[in-house]
């Protein structure tokens, strides 16, 4: 999604409410401090709690995530990425950040990590100056889902609201689009179309 749309709030708010339905959720922010995280968790009101981290290394966000995993064996295990274009692999060093080929590398990391222990990875991705998915193309075919969100500027009646969009959905209807508005405790859906 674009700059300001929303993401990060939309991921905690995500993360709060599986700790609540009793599943476990990390939350990583590479992008932000955990002051910064903690601040918007504050603002939503936010109450389960989850854990979160504030590294790069996409190696040391799933060892966390395996210890966490390890310690809830019964309970679906959810790792949340903010965002992809902040993370390294650390098996190329420390200083290749960002790129096309390191964004591939780390989610193909996070992926072969989700498809070995059954947990489920939600991980932000940017958008270039066009306003598409930043990044390889290769990107798209390595995950199942694909959302983008957006914040509306031509339409008067729903300007400012933001935009979820399904692009892809290999398990499920795709071409849906919420509109929602966001303020200070999080998001409240005001329009939907449906391909369906």
């Amino acid at each position: 999604g674009e700059p300001g749309a929303g993401k990060s709030s939309m991921a905690l708010i995500l993360a709060n409410a599986i700790t609540g339905k009793g599943g476990v959720a990390l939350f990583n922010t590479a992008e932000e401090s955990l002051f910064q995280t903690a601040m918007t968790a504050e603002r939503l009101r936010l109450k389960k709690g989850f854990p979160c981290g504030n590294t790069q290394d996409v190696g040391l966000i799933i060892e966390k995530a395996r210890e966490m995993q390890a310690a809830n064996p019964d309970k679906q295990f959810f790792l949340i990425v903010d965002s992809l274009q902040c993370l390294f692999d650390p098996k190329y060093g420390a200083n290749y950040t960002g790129g096309s080929a390191s964004a591939v590398r780390c989610l193909e990391e996070i992926t072969n990590f989700c498809k070995e222990t059954n947990a489920i990875a939600i991980v932000i991705n940017q958008v270039n100056k066009s306003g598409t998915m930043a990044g390889s193309n290769k990107l798209k075919h390595m995950v199942d889902s694909m959302m983008h969100l957006s914040v509306e500027r031509k339409d008067p009646d729903l300007a400012g609201c933001r935009v979820l969009q399904t692009i892809k959905n290999r398990f499920g209807g795709c071409g849906h689009v919420y509109f929602m508005q966001l303020n200070k405790r999080g998001f409240r859906t005001v329009a939907k179309v449906s391909a369906n």
